[in-house]
């Protein structure tokens, strides 16, 4: 019995579960406690009623009713608003996780719960040698994955074995599992396709990339966990399964001497959207991407352990120039373009403007590129007068429309007008002339000039794109022996080519394209894999389903790590683009929960999530923003609290 002066006393009883390591069995203690306890009272008279020789240093109390944890020691019960009926647990705060990186190995990591995970993925990258982990986050695994009896059925190798990273103590050396030999797809014989642990097998079959594709990337997209959140905060548990990947693609200073485990794991990434028809491609690129993959697949089996320590660095005066870039505060091209000639471009093209029911019909012009504008004549001859037209350049969408092995070298312009975008396509006649016309045109959708430094690696990397699409054999090297070759050619392409194409006519094709990459070493064939993807059309490119202001139709919004852009969900096409360089500045509106936008020119856009919370598409925008104002410096510590401002937001 309670008598009164315990009644008056104004306590209360509170009950707290401890959870203990090692698979004990927790107890449960109930406690008399006034609401001006603070919290690291409670502990203290948690453990001395405990009475257990072990370490508690570690554990922390978790409220489960409101899904938080409670780590301001000095705060009371009162002001957490804890009361009689609030189930407590005094758990630890790490745990193991298990984590699927993107070669499709499963590590278990024992990993901070409390922390957000903003916090826990730079200590997980810490731990597995991944330099830049602000690219990187959480995400949960599809829902629709088969369940545990269906998985003991049919057992898979590379999902079952979990390596436990904290027997390698972090080591990322050579000797690590991320170093692991490159995973070739299981192949499965009944319908021609990788079988993906990545996505569940009903996404593996049936993926257009259409505005269908978009409206299923729009609705996963939510998976992603909250960076500004713990774990135990987003319902995830011990043991629980998540995937590490790379959400922001915008893959910065790629140096192979310090990034091994970062290259292969973005390689892996990389291949498998290639694979499972994530992103859009050409059945040239297709190919140009199997012979990357079989050569890396031959080079892995076939070499030791790699050793990156005699990798040459990026070039130091480029690097130079990126420095003096930043410390000027980013001005270096408009300090190179006043004291050099803006190089100009002058050729003889071709011009086809798209008009309902008409066929494709170009025709000669006379095409000057000057600044970020193309004009164009009638002939050399009148190019000294008034133009037919110019194309203003800046913030418009290049799109590549070639095909080696057809000598088509064409670039497709989206260019802003005020209802939407004006499409342009624009023919050249040779590889060279493509190369310095697209390069011209990708600087001048971003406000730059050809006197910017990077022009001339820009052209330079087209045309080494251009040549590993090429399926001819290089002069003086024939043509493989089929017959002599093993390789299990539908491993390497999407679904569709295995259904398009048998496997002995993929195997020749493949082979053919190889014998243009043959001599790549292991670490440039990946370099090279990379940057064909991000050469890719719709590379980086979220999906959302939004309603804008006083719109009555949802729409798709494609957030890329430099823009925006609004497009049509009937057709697939853009309508709109805006850039974030020409952002003055973005807010949420919480209570109508509704992302609001200034540009510069006095345009303003609004609009509402309709696939996921406008707290996602928040956070995307604030993370490129902020991955904006990264620089070279290898001291470098990551500025965590001007993330969070950028991305979390205030509810």
């Amino acid at each position: 019995m309670i008598n009164t002066a315990e009644y008056g006393n104004m306590s209360w009883e509170l009950s707290v579960q401890v959870d203990q390591r090692d698979g004990d069995e927790g107890m449960r203690f109930k406690f008399r406690v006034k609401g001006d306890l603070h919290i690291g009272g409670l502990m203290l008279k948690l453990v001395e009623k405990i009475k257990a020789p072990q370490d508690w240093s570690d554990h922390a109390l978790w409220w489960k009713q409101r899904s938080c944890w409670l780590l301001k020691t000095h705060w009371t019960l009162d002001k957490y608003g804890v009361q009689t009926d609030a189930d407590l647990r005094y758990t630890p705060q790490h745990k193991p996780l298990c984590l699927q990186l993107p070669n499709m190995k499963t590590v278990k990591l024992t990993v901070s719960y409390s922390a957000v995970v903003f916090k826990t993925v730079v200590k997980i990258c810490r731990a597995l040698n991944i330099r830049r982990p602000e690219e990187l986050s959480l995400l949960k695994p599809p829902d629709d994955l088969p369940k545990k009896k269906k998985m003991k059925k049919d057992k898979n190798p590379a999902l079952e074995e979990i390596l436990d990273m904290d027997i390698f103590n972090g080591s990322g050396g050579t000797g690590s599992p991320l170093y692991s030999k490159t995973m070739v797809p299981t192949y499965d014989p009944e319908n021609g396709t990788p079988a993906s642990p990545n996505l569940p097998p009903a996404e593996n079959k049936n993926l257009e990339m259409n505005q269908t594709m978009a409206v299923q990337a729009a609705d996963v997209i939510d998976r992603w966990l909250d960076s500004s959140r713990s774990l135990m905060e987003q319902g995830i548990g011990e043991h629980d399964r998540l995937q590490l990947r790379f959400k922001y693609h915008c893959f910065f200073d790629l140096n192979p001497k310090y990034d091994a485990v970062r290259i292969t794991q973005l390689y892996e990434q990389a291949r498998w959207s290639i694979l499972l028809e994530e992103i859009n491609c050409t059945e040239e690129e297709m190919l140009m991407f199997a012979s990357l993959q079989y050569h890396i697949c031959k080079m892995t089996m076939s070499t030791e352990p790699l050793d990156f320590s005699n990798e040459p660095e990026i070039d130091e005066v480029e690097a130079a120039l990126s420095n003096l870039e930043v410390t000027l505060g980013g001005k270096t091209d408009r300090i190179l373009e006043d004291i050099t000639d803006v190089p100009k471009l002058a050729d003889s093209l071709k011009l086809f403007r798209p008009k309902r029911l008409a066929l494709r019909s170009y025709k000669e012009y006379w095409f000057v590129f000057k600044d970020t504008t193309i004009s164009y004549y009638k002939n050399k001859e009148t190019a000294s007068g008034e133009p037919i037209e110019q194309l203003h350049l800046r913030g418009c969408e290049v799109v590549p429309d070639v095909n080696v092995t057809d000598k088509k070298f064409g670039i497709k312009l989206l260019l802003p007008v005020a209802d939407g975008m004006s499409e342009v396509y624009i023919l050249c006649d040779n590889e060279t002339q493509y190369a310095k016309w697209k390069a011209a045109c990708t600087l001048a959708s971003k406000g730059k000039t050809m006197a910017y430094s990077s022009y001339r690696s820009e052209v330079k990397n087209i045309q080494s794109f251009l040549q590993m699409k090429s399926l001819a054999p290089p002069p003086g090297q024939s043509a493989p022996d089929l017959d002599t070759m093993e390789m299990n050619a539908e491993c390497f392409v999407s679904p569709r080519y295995t259904k398009r194409y048998k496997t002995k006519q993929l195997t020749a094709r493949i082979l053919e394209a190889h014998q243009n990459i043959a001599s790549l070493s292991l670490n440039e064939a990946k370099m090279r894999f990379i940057h064909a993807w991000q050469s890719l059309a719709e590379f980086g490119i979220k999906y959302y389903i939004v309603r804008f202001r006083g719109s009555k139709k949802n729409e798709l919004m494609g957030i890329s790590y430099n823009r925006l852009i609004r497009i049509d969900m009937s057709t697939g096409l853009p309508v709109t683009t805006w850039r974030f360089a020409n952002m003055k500045q973005w807010n949420v509106n919480w209570e109508i929960r509704q992302v609001a936008i200034d540009f510069d020119q006095n345009v303003s856009i609004a609009f509402s999530c309709v696939s996921c919370d406008c707290k996602v598409v928040h956070e995307y925008i604030g993370g490129y923003i902020f991955l904006s104002t990264r620089s070279k410096d290898q001291n470098e510590t990551l500025d965590e609290e001007l993330f969070h401002k950028l991305t979390g937001g205030q509810e």
